[in-house]
C-alpha cells in the first residue's frame, strides 16, 4: 500500500475522506461518489470495478498514524494543480449529497481548501454552484 495512487485514485481518496469526515458514510454520499466516478470526464477510463478496492485502500491509510494528514498530503501531491478546483468540487458534492453539511464536513472542506491552496472566490463559487444543484422545490 506504499504505492503512490494515480490521480483518479487520489480523487477517490478525497471523496472517501470527505464522506468519512463526520464518521458516517451515508448511502446518499456513496451513491453520489459512484455516480461521479461513472459520469465525470476526469474519471474516464477508470475501472468502476475498482471503486471498492480504492476506497478500502484509502480507509486503510486513514487508520495509520497521522492517517488523515497523510492522505490529504497524498491528494495534494498527486492531483495536479490544474485539477485542484475539480478536486474541491468533488469534495463539495460529497458533502452536499445528503442535503445537509455537518460541522465536521465544513471543517474538512476548510482543510481541503487550505491543502489545495484554493483561491477563496473559486471555493465560494464551487460551493454556491453545489447549493444551486442540490436545491429542491419548496
Amino acid at each position: 500500500m506504499d504505492q503512490t495512487p494515480s490521480t483518479q485514485e487520489a480523487l477517490i481518496y478525497l471523496m472517501v475522506i470527505m464522506s468519512a469526515s463526520d464518521r458516517e458514510m451515508t448511502d446518499a454520499e456513496l451513491a453520489r461518489i459512484g455516480s461521479m466516478i461513472r459520469t465525470l470526464p476526469v474519471f474516464y477510463g477508470f475501472d468502476e470495478e475498482r471503486i471498492i478496492e480504492v476506497a478500502r485502500e484509502c480507509q486503510e491509510r486513514l487508520q495509520q498514524e497521522n492517517g488523515p494528514d497523510r492522505v490529504l498530503d497524498i491528494i495534494r501531491d498527486v492531483v495536479p494543480t490544474s485539477l485542484h478546483d475539480t478536486a474541491y468540487s468533488l469534495a463539495v458534492e460529497v458533502a452536499a449529497a445528503d442535503l445537509y453539511v455537518e460541522p465536521e464536513e465544513k471543517r474538512m472542506l476548510q482543510i481541503v481548501r487550505s491543502r489545495l491552496k484554493m483561491e477563496p472566490l473559486v471555493a465560494v463559487a464551487i460551493e454556491r454552484a453545489a447549493r444551486a444543484r442540490h436545491r429542491h422545490l419548496e
